[in-house]
């Protein structure tokens, strides 16, 4: 759908665009103006439907987060770091844009590093 609404407006816009350039000619009309604004107001609000976002106010989005590991990374288990407990991915979660940890067994929370390769 946002294919055609494209095309149909950069139609629009074009034939707009020439009703408004031919009015100035020696032979135009001074009517052609309104027409080829009309055109091209009408093709700009099509674009703007058709690549407008598709929530509505108030409906809230889901995010899905998915987080790749650098490298050949073999994670058999996650063990806090305080008291040494499994960890699960239920127990990570990322908050302002990093990984934090939040151990089930001693309560503490941590957020996760990335130690140097070497």
């Amino acid at each position: 759908m946002r294919l055609i609404g494209t095309i149909f407006a950069a139609i629009l816009i074009f034939f707009g665009v020439l009703f408004i350039w031919g009015a100035f000619s020696p032979q135009g009309q001074w009517g052609w103006i309104i027409v080829g604004l009309i055109s091209v107001f009408l093709g700009l609000g099509i674009l703007f439907l058709a690549y407008r976002p598709k929530t509505k106010a108030g409906e809230q989005q889901t995010l899905k987060v998915q987080i790749d590991l650098p490298a050949n990374v073999n994670l058999d288990t996650l063990k806090c770091q305080s008291c040494g407990g499994n960890l699960t991915m239920e127990n990570i979660q990322l908050v302002a844009g990093s990984p934090v940890v939040n151990c089930p067994y001693c309560h503490s929370t941590y957020q996760l590093t990335e130690e140097p390769k070497w």
